[in-house]
């Protein structure tokens, strides 16, 4: 049986021939740029970006006109999530997200890793309560695993989302372990970007403020780690439901 030439030809890379590597003039060759976009690929799959975020785009941020403190946020805060990525790695601090929920703090944590992903930086997101769990997970001799092993990754991220910081409960182990992987990305200078539900000054008395989730140590160290982007607004999801509400 004759081998179709035509679709073999459109299944090697008109670049290197599927070997790889790409012919660069008189100098010799260099990797391929098909070679290139499947890092890319790769490095963003390696990002662990949970799929109900993986459509978080810069694009597809929808914030309010600029007609009110919320707007006004919303905007500062996709323009401080743009920077980080055209800047990257000449930034010093990353972005401490802060405020209510369901106002666009992960989808613009996850745009910036998703964006210098495809730039291919090594990068990973982990819901802190997620990444508490494994540890935890870690101690047990059935999983296999050890707590090195789970937080490896999480030290040498170039950059590191951690989502929901202070939503589990500050216990002494927690606040430990926050601490501990906190300090370490920032004594090796690695670029970390939080956000949270709770804000540094709480108008209700009765609610707990980040220091409070956190700690007053690991509150100041976040200080000098990042820039805080505080996020006003209503709750888009709490939105989204009224309205399938209306139309059912």
């Amino acid at each position: 049986m004759a081998l179709d030439l035509r679709k073999l030809q459109l299944a090697v890379c008109e670049y290197c021939s599927g070997t790889g590597w790409e012919p660069v003039g008189e100098k010799g060759v260099r990797l391929c740029r098909c070679r290139s976009e499947d890092r890319r690929i790769q490095t963003l799959a390696a990002t662990h970006i949970p799929r109900r975020y993986e459509n978080c785009t810069f694009e597809s941020y929808k914030p309010r006109p600029a007609t009110d403190e919320a707007g006004i946020s919303q905007r500062r805060a996709i323009n401080d999530s743009k920077y980080i990525v055209d800047q990257y790695p000449a930034v010093d601090v990353g972005l401490l997200f802060l405020g209510p929920c369901g106002v666009g703090k992960t989808h613009l944590a996850t745009a910036i890793v998703r964006e210098l992903a495809l730039k291919g930086v090594p990068c990973l997101f982990y819901d802190f309560r997620d990444l508490l769990k494994e540890i935890q997970d870690s101690y047990n001799p059935v999983s296999q695993m050890t707590e090195l092993k789970v937080l490896e990754p999480v030290y040498d991220a170039e950059v590191l989302v951690l989502d929901e910081l202070g939503a589990s409960k500050p216990t002494d182990w927690v606040r430990d372990t926050m601490t501990q992987i906190i300090n370490t990305r920032y004594n090796d200078k690695k670029l970390t970007i939080f956000t949270s539900n709770y804000l540094d000054d709480q108008q209700d008395p009765n609610e707990e403020t980040l220091t409070d989730r956190v700690g007053v140590r690991l509150r100041s160290r976040l200080h000098e780690m990042c820039k805080v982007v505080l996020v006003k607004g209503d709750d888009y999801r709490l939105k989204l439901n009224m309205s399938r509400g209306r139309r059912h």
